[in-house]
Order: C-alpha cells, then sequence, then structure tokens
C-alpha cells in the first residue's frame, strides 16, 4: 500500500494510473480537489478496489495522520502543490499555503506516523517529493543545464515555495532520520493536461478558433518531459534512490514556446485541418511577458541514468504526437474539467466528507 497526495491533478493522477497497471499495488489517494484536480482523471479506476479516494488537505494534520494510521502504507508520495506560474504572481498566499504550510504539516504528520512503525517497517519506509527544475532559477543561452547541486535562485512565488518545501523534506531527513527522496523534474506534457498549460491550451484553443498567445518574443526554453516517463522514473527513484538525495528528472528536449506552439499547429494541421483550410499557425498572438518569467531551463538527468539506469522512452517527436491525439480523442473530458456543473457536484458530493 502506497500513499499518494495530490493524486487527482496531471502529474499526480497519471502516476496512480501508471502504478496500479505497472504494479498493481493498492494506492490510498488524497485531493483537494481544487481547480486543477479532476476526478475525471481517476474514471477508470473508480471501481477498482486497488484504488481509494478521500478529499482531503494535506494541510489537515489530524486527517493525514488518521488515513496513515489507517491505512498503514509503505510509502508517501507527494505529488500535492498549487503550480502555476501566473495564478501564483496573482495570488501567492494559496502557494505558501499548500507548498510550504501544507508540506510542513504533511512532514510532521508523516514523521510522526513513521516513528512509531515497527524497525522493519520504519527501515523500508520512503517519503518521496515531486518537485520542479524552477527551484533553480533560470539559465543563460550557453549555460549548462541544471544539475542536483546547482543552487537555487526561485524567481517567482511559485518556485519560491517550492524551493522552500524541497528544503524542508532535506531538513526534516537530516534532523528527524525521515527517510525522503526528491525529484525535480522539468515541464511535463502529455494526456490528463489541465487546460491553463502551454501545450493543453492551445490544442483547446485551436480547435475553438482562439488566439494562440505567446509570451514576449517566444523564444523561452523548456525541457519536455512527457508525463508517463516521469512517472517511471518517480516509480524507479522510490525502489532504488539513495536516502536523502535528489534525482533530477528531465526528457533532454530543449524546445522554445514558439517552436513548441508551431509544432501543436503543425499537427493539428494534419489531424484536425481547419474548415477553411488555413493553419493553426494563423491563430497566433504575442502578447505582453509576464513578470519574472524565466528565460530558459534545462536539466542535467544523467545522474538518473548512471546511478539508477532510468532514461526517456519518449522523444519529444513521439511525445507530443501522442499528447495532440490524446486532446482529440477526448473532447468530453476538456468540456467536463471547464464545466461549472462539474465543480459544483465536487463540492456536493465532498463538501462534508470524513476519512472512513
Amino acid at each position: 500500500m502506497i500513499f499518494v497526495t495530490g493524486g487527482a491533478g496531471f502529474i499526480g493522477a497519471n502516476f496512480v494510473l501508471d502504478w496500479l497497471a505497472t504494479t498493481g499495488e493498492p494506492v490510498v489517494n488524497i485531493d483537494k480537489l481544487t481547480y486543477a484536480g479532476n476526478l475525471e482523471n481517476l474514471a477508470s479506476v473508480r471501481n477498482d478496489a486497488r484504488h481509494t479516494f478521500v478529499r482531503a488537505d494535506i494541510g489537515d494534520s489530524a486527517v493525514i495522520a488518521q488515513l496513515l494510521n489507517q491505512h498503514q502504507p509503505r510509502a508517501v508520495l507527494n505529488f500535492a502543490a498549487e503550480s502555476h506560474v501566473d495564478r501564483s504572481i496573482h495570488g501567492p498566499e494559496d502557494f505558501i499555503q499548500t507548498n510550504v504550510v501544507g508540506t510542513f504539516r504533511l512532514l510532521e504528520a508523516v514523521r510522526a506516523y513513521w516513528s512509531g512503525l515497527p524497525a522493519d517497517a520504519k527501515s523500508a519506509f520512503r517519503f518521496l517529493h515531486v518537485s520542479t527544475d524552477e527551484v533553480y532559477g533560470t539559465l543563460g543561452a550557453t549555460d549548462p543545464a541544471f544539475t542536483e547541486s546547482h543552487n537555487y535562485e526561485p524567481n517567482s512565488p511559485y518556485s519560491a515555495s517550492k524551493a522552500a518545501s524541497d528544503h524542508l523534506v532535506r531538513a526534516w531527513h537530516h534532523t528527524y532520520g525521515l527517510p525522503v527522496l526528491t525529484t525535480n523534474c522539468s515541464n511535463n506534457y502529455g494526456p490528463l493536461h489541465f487546460p491553463e498549460k502551454l501545450i493543453p491550451l492551445m490544442i483547446v484553443n485551436a480547435l475553438a478558433g482562439k488566439p494562440l498567445p505567446i509570451y514576449g518574443d517566444g523564444q523561452q526554453i523548456r525541457d519536455w518531459l512527457y508525463v508517463r516517463d516521469h512517472c517511471s522514473a518517480i516509480r524507479r527513484v522510490l525502489e532504488a534512490g539513495r536516502l536523502g538525495d535528489t534525482y533530477n528528472v528531465g526528457g533532454w528536449n530543449e524546445q522554445a514556446n514558439i517552436d513548441i506552439v508551431k509544432t501543436v499547429c503543425a499537427l493539428l494541421d494534419e489531424l484536425r485541418p481547419r474548415a477553411d483550410g488555413q493553419s493553426y499557425a494563423e491563430q497566433i498572438r504575442f502578447v505582453q511577458d509576464r513578470p519574472g518569467h524565466d528565460r530558459r531551463y534545462a536539466i542535467d538527468a544523467r545522474k538518473l541514468e548512471r546511478e539508477l539506469g532510468w532514461k526517456p522512452a519518449e522523444t519529444f517527436d513521439t511525445g507530443i504526437r501522442k499528447t495532440v491525439q490524446w486532446y482529440l480523442d477526448h473532447p468530453e473530458w476538456v468540456a467536463h474539467v471547464q464545466s461549472g456543473s462539474y465543480r459544483d457536484w465536487v463540492h456536493q458530493q465532498y463538501s462534508a466528507q470524513e476519512p472512513e
């Protein structure tokens, strides 16, 4: 039995589905179901006895403690986070509450649970914290990629809050001996991605005939990682990572934002042509850049390959084609996650829920 927080979000849900398909080991899935947490992501395991979903906040220490004692997991994987940079600029407090205070309270609940385990279970237990490359700041055009020893230099409220959470995890290992692992990943893409992020937003807007907004000159560079490759990396780190260590997870796919959008447009031109015969690229519009926009991220994932034998299975070409095709095949998912009726249903269904 493992315990996953944030398991109804993009990466968390992909991990839960991948974990059940790959290992079959039961999962207790905790998610607060904020705007990006979506139970439709987990529809395929709705009636699966191996999957237990509880709507809860990682900052609710009493509930988390009760769930840990009830289910006795051998590992806790923390995906729960506020993660959208634009939202962090306009409303940073939610990011501090979830990513900093929430992580602190989760660590304390887990420490109390772990401390009370029998010796064998205590030795085997793991806490894996999922983080981001944005904690490292920004790179120049010719700078080497981020390694695990790169200084933390966060530039947005989001990345600062994640940097703080990483430091808390490290401190709980060195101070209390909690057996932790941390992963710092590059930009993920793939199925189930909430349509406020770059790639799903471009797909959804393009199909709706809306503008495709590109910040600044579109030359911001990111290293893109297919989400299911990320899931396999996390499984490997959980299995064999060195306690207290950090592992960077990247896709070896540096791309400028404008090139990403043009690639998406070209795939849509091929797979779902516009009725007027024009390219979707005609919808691209450059807009004012956002404050503090980091210019380049790049992950050096050689440590993960060298020590644990992991490398991504997808190239960007194969991964982005699968991603675009998934959105074309699932228009009902997009409509569902954007609908007010879904949010109303979540409130009615879960507002008074207590752990079983």
